[in-house]
């Protein structure tokens, strides 16, 4: 297939760095689109040639291209002449509840908002899950974590972000300092805020659910650099998406 126009080498289609893959994906794809390296009407390259150039599997390629289509950035096309291509409108709105429809943020979502939302939740989180892994958590705090992390695994689609900020109030609440778990809910109502105005991801769900349960059970196994890298690793992916949607 010839290069479609616009795509100047590899630019930004080089390959992810690994760890949240379908994430790095998504906001490889999406920087593709909107910076106008493929224009509107113009198509992408193969599914196989995307999942070389990103060196990431081809279900992966498959599921970034699924949840882009789902929120209306690509469209894909049967045919001699199909493949999948960038909408010849892309979206205006700001794109938030998984029907479609969307959420008007409280405030102006600017870059320098998102970074410093997505900074201070890495600076409160990651270290919460290293010291939640440093204690010797009783019987009633591990349970607790786990029904935490399993009630996040088997929500709804309507449930999931209550329950997910559940399992991360809880890595908190687990660190020992009275004064974390009230910081630590202060910048997730701010992540709930940025998360409402982009489109919700079900391989992203699934992602963050396996995370979580990393995370789990390097705190429960008492492995706080283990714990802090989980936890790194989770938020990076959610950052990918944010940065990538709305910066």
């Amino acid at each position: 297939m010839d290069e479609p126009a616009g795509l100047h080498g590899e630019l930004l289609l080089r390959p992810v760095r690994g760890g949240n893959s379908f994430e790095e994906t998504v906001q490889r794809l999406l920087q593709t689109v909107r910076l106008g390296l493929v224009a509107p009407g113009e198509r992408l390259p193969a599914e196989r040639e995307l999942a070389t150039m990103l060196s990431v599997s081809r279900d992966t390629v498959r599921d970034a291209i699924a949840s882009l289509s789902d929120a209306g950035y690509l469209v894909s096309r049967r045919g001699r002449y199909g493949g999948t291509f960038v909408s010849d409108v892309l979206p205006t709105h700001i794109p938030g509840t998984p029907s479609g429809g969307s959420v008007a943020p409280s405030r102006p979502l600017t870059p320098e908002l998102i970074e410093d939302t997505l900074t201070l939740r890495e600076i409160l989180e990651v270290g919460g899950a290293r010291a939640a892994a440093g204690r010797a958590l009783t019987p009633s705090e591990r349970e607790l974590l786990w029904q935490s992390l399993s009630n996040a695994n088997d929500a709804s689609d309507e449930e999931y972000r209550r329950l997910d900020s559940r399992f991360h109030l809880m890595v908190g609440e687990l660190a020992g300092s009275a004064s974390l778990t009230p910081l630590i809910a202060d910048v997730r109502m701010r992540v709930n805020e940025l998360l409402d105005s982009i489109p919700s991801l079900g391989p992203n769900i699934a992602h963050s659910n396996t995370q979580h349960e990393q995370i789990a059970i390097a705190i429960l196994t008492g492995r706080p650099d283990a714990a802090a890298q989980a936890m790194s690793e989770h938020l990076a992916g959610t950052a990918l998406l944010l940065r990538g949607f709305l910066e």
